[in-house]
């Protein structure tokens, strides 16, 4: 067992060795800070956008899990009405998921605004 994890990690570490995405790596470039806003503004600004973020990551979690854990007690009581919950559950959860990536866009947006 230990052997075959170690080869698999020789064969990782000859991989990124000899991967040839690395020997063309470019510098990184260099940002243009743009003189028209404050720092102050810039760094609340910033902030709003990863808070957003998190805060609505966090509840689609919550939002998920609670609703992913109520269709399996409704299906554990009972098992017959499976095909019923399944379909209404997929569908909240991509409406939920939906609301997630609404807030990832908006939090790009607030960040192009630096």
């Amino acid at each position: 067992m230990v052997r075959k994890i170690g080869n698999v990690m020789e064969i990782v570490a000859l991989a990124i060795v000899a991967s040839p995405l690395l020997a063309m790596a470019q510098e990184a470039a260099v940002p243009v800070v743009r003189m028209t806003q404050s720092p102050l503004s810039v760094g609340l600004i910033a902030l709003a956008a990863n808070l957003g973020v998190g805060i609505a990551a966090f509840g689609s979690a919550l939002g998920q899990g609670r609703m992913a854990a109520s269709a399996m007690e409704s299906i554990g009581r009972n098992p017959n009405a499976a095909g019923q919950i399944f379909t209404p559950m997929l569908l909240g959860l991509a409406f939920i998921e939906a609301l997630t990536l609404y807030a990832l866009v908006i939090g790009f947006l607030l960040q192009l605004k630096i």
